[in-house]
């Protein structure tokens, strides 16, 4: 019989069971520790009296502010609320249940609270090959203006987020666009105006690796440059 197959696909691997075992245990304890090692390296990050500013919901951010605020740290949280899913709200509600001063804006006024903010904290879907952070929808607005008013942006993002893709590859499967209807309501569709409007609705953002100046990971804090 013809093999059209590589010949290693047909020799046996008795170990291989194992190996597999091996390395999904391993993928397994990463996840479990994961929260726990980004949130040791809080209190070298947030000091007292900072004022951080964060986006709509987060666990991973959520976890890591209150890992500091259990180190006796204290500071101001300003949460965007990260329209249209307002996600900021629930995130603002769980952080002052935990004793820490938080407070809500709209994303529009992110510009203008900036030059108070001493950090931005900024949370990751996925972290690419270059340096370059796909966070949700609206973040890439926020770390715009840290740039220019040279505030630091700091992503938090497990090692497993890491993804082998440059933002010039998948274009089409980078983001996901959902419905508009929680940007517009349906039965505003009908009138001669709207019907010439195009909504797009994504769920998250490229963010350039010039935008960020440090990722805090479960193995340590590396920069951008040092992703690859």
């Amino acid at each position: 019989v013809a093999q059209i197959h590589p010949p290693h696909y047909y020799q046996r691997r008795d170990d291989l069971r194992s190996s597999v075992m091996e390395a999904l245990q391993e993928m397994m304890g990463e996840l479990e520790d994961l929260h726990k090692s980004i949130n040791d390296q809080a209190v070298q990050h947030i000091h007292a009296g900072e004022i951080i500013l964060t986006y709509a919901l987060s666990k991973t951010v959520e976890l890591f502010l209150k890992a500091a605020a259990a180190k006796k740290r204290r500071f101001q949280v300003i949460v965007c609320e990260g329209a249209p899913h307002f996600g900021g709200h629930a995130m603002a509600k769980s952080l002052a249940e935990a004793g820490i001063d938080t407070t809500v804006i709209h994303d529009a006024a992110t510009y203008a609270i900036m030059a108070r903010v001493n950090k931005v904290l900024l949370p990751a879907h996925a972290v690419l090959a270059n340096g370059g952070l796909i966070a949700p929808s609206g973040s890439n607005m926020v770390a715009l203006a840290a740039k220019q008013n040279s505030v630091p942006v700091v992503a938090l993002a497990g090692m497993f987020k890491l993804c082998p893709l440059y933002p010039h590859e998948g274009q089409d499967t980078l983001n996901d666009l959902i419905s508009p209807s929680s940007v517009s309501d349906y039965s505003l569709m009908g009138s001669p105006t709207m019907c010439e409007v195009d909504f797009v609705n994504p769920v998250h953002d490229y963010i350039p690796p010039q935008l960020i100046d440090l990722y805090v990971t479960n193995i340590g804090g590396f920069q951008p440059s040092y992703i690859y």
